[in-house]
């Protein structure tokens, strides 16, 4: 066709290895209608607009994803165990840290969970975020009101 569409029913590979490449730098590949993409698929250079899917539950939905998310010590100097798009943790005081995201947020409407670990076997743990900020998220952790560290801090921001 003169526009460079190419209308098909159905593409059989002549090896019979079920594998199509459709390779051009700059161009859009898009599927419309029921298409299925079935086995192992790799999804590469991001989605534009919402990403859907059915986990199963009967209903096709818009996914949120967890933008940065980290686990790390912080008693001492804070120490990332393990992280997604956290770059560093600021000990501001005893208690209060700062998560740096690598990437900042693209504003600051996004959620943030925080869990720890008991630091002095106290029943109640409350968890204070500051104003949200793109470039960080600040909080203080508290037992029975007052102010500790702790080995194993739990942070999550969805947006």
């Amino acid at each position: 066709m003169a526009d460079g569409t190419l209308k098909v029913g159905t593409i059989t590979t002549s090896s019979g290895s079920g594998t199509i490449t459709i390779s051009q730098s700059g161009e859009t590949v898009t599927l419309t209608g029921n298409t299925t993409i079935s086995g192992t698929s790799t999804l590469t250079g991001g989605v534009t607009g919402d990403l859907k899917f059915n986990s199963g539950y009967g209903s096709v939905v818009t996914a949120y994803g967890v933008r940065a998310w980290t686990q790390f010590n912080g008693t001492g100097t804070p120490a990332i165990r393990a992280s997604g798009n956290v770059s560093s943790i600021t000990d501001v005081s005893t208690g209060r840290y700062k998560v740096n995201f690598t990437t900042n947020m693209p504003d600051v409407n996004y959620s943030v969970a925080i869990a720890s670990a008991q630091a002095n076997n106290n029943d109640s743990q409350v968890h204070n975020v500051e104003a949200p900020n793109v470039a960080y998220v600040e909080f203080q952790r508290r037992e029975n009101g007052t102010v500790y560290d702790s080995s194993y801090i739990f942070v999550t921001v969805t947006r």
